[in-house]
């Protein structure tokens, strides 16, 4: 079948036009840098480099201080620290623009193989735009290369008739050192080892040995973190916490307003039922899976959305009539594509981030607290507390809810809901002498309505109050 030009045209301009889209966004959105747990990821790289290993109990704040803590994304933290050491806030942005554009080109790459013409550019543009709010600095991004490239290769190995290449079982000792979300490795791998064995004519012992022995490899593989066979339960242990529906990237998908998740979904029903696409039963129930979990937890849709597309860019090209075949790139696009990469890079250094106040980073409230108020105990906003880690501030409570536990967390919540008499418990319990929310908080509000509390501070980003009655006694 010859392709029309403007279908070759798609075919390669598309995957690099793709890159140079995220990488930009990750260099010059302001979203980019607004989530709070990237200050305490900072501060965690910051703490390994200087001491030359891994945490095993919590040395930020003081109402755990020494508890055992497993930091599973220790890695990707010391990279975040190392760049910010090279180039400070614009090397760490650099390098995550590195991985989110790599990411893009791998995903369209091999959608151009099935997809070509308007059909490709519609389906990496809504993919890349469901991404979008998960472009954060943040180590989840380092996830998303490592869930493509293991996916890919699941996909060689069923089109090749193939177990997966035993050297791709490494992949798993980098991914668990740097984010805990290997566990969707498992996961893919186990439904295409399902498949294969699934498969007419398979010689299903065979199947079992070759995809079991990969099994175990990554398995093994993954036990390879400074945590060892613990870190394996980690993420189960996550999931099972109750008070994830209080963290926002822990909550259901909202479909009270449209948002690219919704067009994506309502476009891929759109297209798959009119024109018939049909998908092989194991990967149907796969896609099915994640979309599970992506409208139960926000976090989940970034998986979905990078493997979805793999999985439906075969059956969809078959229904919609598209040849399969790779178009070598033209050097002098290459080449053109690398200086666009450098130019962005170059304009990113020559403009150095400034972090001054913002959301989740209260700069000015921060500093307008006296030093001998600032080194006593305080009570936090949830989204606040990486921000004072980052500055040197022991916070009541931070991003790490995996460590806080249930019901530490579930105390904290219930209090700063505002349950006035929880609230003055707990800042009686921990002798609390100052706290920190944003303004639309409502503990602010119950804060106000006590007497035993002044503002000292107030702004855009955060209000602080200072405790000027004594607590009342057998507390």
């Amino acid at each position: 079948m010859t392709q029309q030009p403007e279908t070759a045209l798609a075919r390669v301009a598309t995957p690099l036009a793709a890159a140079l889209a995220m990488a930009a966004v990750m260099l010059f959105a302001p979203q980019a840098l607004n989530d709070g747990d990237t200050w305490w990821h900072m501060a965690t790289g910051a703490w390994i480099l200087a001491h030359g290993r891994v945490p095993d109990h919590d040395v930020f704040s003081y109402s755990m201080a020494g508890h055992p803590w497993v930091a599973h994304e220790w890695l990707s933290e010391a990279l975040m620290a190392l760049a910010a050491r090279v180039a400070g806030w614009s090397g760490v942005v650099i390098l995550f623009a590195a991985v989110a554009g790599g990411s893009a080109w791998m995903l369209a790459r091999r959608l151009a193989r099935d997809l070509g013409g308007l059909t490709l550019i519609v389906t990496a543009t809504l993919s890349l735009a469901c991404m979008g709010g998960s472009l954060l600095v943040r180590p989840h991004l380092f996830m998303l290369p490592l869930l493509l490239a293991w996916t890919l290769e699941m996909l060689a190995a069923r089109d090749e008739n193939r177990p997966p290449r035993l050297a791709f079982a490494l992949l798993m000792t980098l991914w668990a050192n740097l984010h805990g979300s290997y566990v969707f490795g498992f996961v893919v791998a186990g439904a295409f080892g399902l498949e294969a064995l699934a498969a007419p004519g398979a010689e299903r012992m065979k199947v079992l040995r070759d995809w079991g022995l990969f099994g175990l490899a990554s398995l093994a593989c993954a036990v390879v973190t400074p945590h060892g066979p613990q870190a394996l339960l980690f993420p189960f242990q996550l999931m099972t916490m109750t008070v994830l529906p209080q963290i926002t990237e822990w909550r259901a998908q909202d479909f009270s307003h449209v948002t690219p998740f919704m067009a994506a979904l309502l476009a891929t029903l759109f297209v798959c039922l009119g024109r018939g696409v049909k998908v092989p039963p194991i990967r149907l129930l796969l896609l099915l899976a994640l979309l599970f979990m992506a409208l139960q937890h926000v976090r989940h849709q970034l998986v979905l959305v990078a493997i979805a597309p793999l999985l439906l860019a075969r059956p969809l090209a078959e229904a919609l009539g598209h040849d399969v075949r790779t178009d070598r790139t033209p050097r002098a696009w290459l080449v053109g594509f690398g200086v666009a990469c450098l130019a962005l890079a170059g304009l990113r250094l020559a403009l150095p981030l400034q972090r001054g106040d913002g959301l989740n980073s209260p700069v000015t409230a921060l500093d307008s607290v006296p030093a001998d108020l600032k080194a006593r105990p305080v009570l936090n906003g949830y989204g606040l507390g990486g921000y004072l880690i980052y500055k040197g501030v022991r916070p009541f409570i931070d991003g790490r809810a995996d460590m806080y536990g249930d019901a530490f967390s579930a105390a904290y919540f219930a209090a700063v809901s505002p349950d006035p008499a929880a609230l003055e418990k707990l800042a009686r319990d921990h002798r609390v002498a100052w706290t920190i929310f944003t303004p639309d908080d409502p503990a602010v509000a119950a804060l106000d309505a006590n007497p035993a509390w002044r503002r000292i501070h107030v702004d855009r980003q955060a209000v602080v109050h200072a405790r000027v009655g004594p607590y009342s006694p057998g507390g």
